[in-house]
This record gives C-alpha cells, structure tokens and sequence, in this order.
C-alpha cells in the first residue's frame, strides 16, 4: 500500500484492516435471513450494524483509547461531554441500512477522524465490491479496488462549468428540492444525467469523477457523511451548506446536518 502509512499518530494499514473486517461482519450476516428493528427515528436496524460497530470500536480501544468516539450505534454522548472535544471517531459502521435490507449492495462501513470540527481521514468500504476509498483532506483522496490496485481519484472541474452534468442523488431519499436542483440545472442550459445510488456512494462517485455534483436536499446525520466528506477534500472538492455556502461541520450540539451540496 503506498499511502502514507500513518495520519497523525493513526495508523492506517490496522484501521483499514478494522474496516475490512467490519464489512465481513456485516456479510455474514447479509447472506442470512436476518431481523431487522425499527429504531426510535424510525430508520432499520439490523444485527449487522451492531456487528460492525463492536469490530470498530474493539479497534478504535486497542489502538486509539486516547481518541473518544460518536458513533451512531453507540449511546449519543450528551452535547456538554463532548462540546470541547477537538479530536474524535466519527463512526457509521452500516450506512445505508435501507440498502442492505433491499440488498442492492450499495451500503458502506465509514469511519473519520474529526479535529476542529472538520473530517482530516476518512475511510469508506462497499463490502459488496470489497473496494475502499480513503480520504485525507488537504492532500489526496485513494480508491482500493478489489484488485488492490490502488488509484489517486480527483475531481478538478466544479459542475457550473460544464456543459453536460451528472447529477448523484440519493436512491432511498430523494427530495422534491433536488428535482428543483435538476430544474434548474436545465434552466441554464445544461444537459442533466441523473444518478442514482444509496449510502456514502454518492460522495464517493463526485470524488471519483463518475458523477459532478451531489445535492443533498434532505436529513443526514454527522455519522452519515465524515468519512466521505473526508475523501471529497482529498479529493479537491467542497461540502458546502446549501443556504451558507459555508462548509459543513461536526460536534454540532445538534448532530443533524444541514442540507448541504457535494461540489
């Protein structure tokens, strides 16, 4: 792996190894006929989730203890515990829950280092293609195919200036914002491709040029976008608030995100 081996302090090739495994985890228990719960918000859960959280969180222990974690199966850490935390895990060990339980295969493990309440690392694996894609904001962004080829994914061009768009949304969640998004892409005069795909892909696809912007009109949580967020830095992108044009944060005391635009 020619990567840096080590992001301040992190060393890279275990959390890789971590993530690896989370994702067997979480395939073990997708070739069976498992339960899945209705959590308090409404959103699955499945023994999958929870198997991959315990792969991250024995990692995040035997080689990280010092760095506390937000993790969406964990118990939510009350705002005034974690307010002056500069440095954190940021884990969704299954994303695209709705996904696996449709079993397309488009969910993901994620994990991000958050310091100073933006993602500097990001780790994101398909365990379905076995392909990871690894952020390092400020420097490069990597995609891992199940080859092991190992590529350096950058996307120079920002959307407004092409004439043909490849807009990514969201296959479970798509907004009537979005298709207003798409409108007025037509309105000025581009032609618009719509694609659709589930979990942390959406970033990733942006990162790695396959589609141009992605427009997310709609609810997600810090734990659903820090690691991809973190592999579209790398990757020379924004993640910007949607009415700002601020980028997006973390260790928000609420940890809903804004609607935000991937560009």
């Amino acid at each position: 792996m020619s990567l840096p081996d080590t992001y301040q302090n992190v060393v890279l090739t275990p959390l890789i190894d971590a993530v690896k495994k989370a994702g067997e985890a979480i395939l073990e228990i997708y070739a069976t006929d498992f339960d899945v719960e209705i959590k308090g918000d409404n959103s699955p859960l499945t023994a999958a989730d929870q198997a991959a959280n315990a792969v991250l969180m024995d990692y995040v222990a035997a080689n990280t203890p010092e760095i506390p974690v937000i993790s969406e199966e964990n118990k939510e850490v009350d705002y005034e515990e974690r307010k002056d935390w500069n440095r954190f895990w940021l884990i969704d060990p299954l994303d695209g829950t709705k996904e696996f339980v449709k079993k397309n295969g488009e969910f993901t493990v994620n994990i991000a280092l958050i310091e100073n309440g933006a993602p500097t690392l990001g780790v994101v694996y398909q365990p379905t293609t076995n392909t990871f894609y690894i952020g390092l904001s400020g420097q490069a962004a990597y995609k891992i195919d199940a080859d092991g080829v190992e590529t350096v994914i950058k996307n120079e061009t920002h959307y407004s200036k092409r004439d043909a768009v490849i807009v990514v949304a969201s296959r479970s969640h798509l907004s009537d914002e979005v298709v207003a998004f798409v409108d007025d892409l037509k309105e000025k005069g581009k032609s618009v491709e719509f694609l659709s795909a589930g979990s942390s892909l959406k970033f990733c696809l942006v990162a790695e040029g396959k589609a141009h912007v992605y427009p997310r009109l709609g609810p997600t949580m810090e734990w659903d976008t820090g690691a991809a967020h973190a592999v579209a830095l790398g990757a020379g992108l924004n993640v910007l608030h949607a009415e700002t044009n601020e980028p997006l944060l973390y260790n928000k005391q609420n940890l809903l995100n804004p609607f935000f635009i991937v560009e």
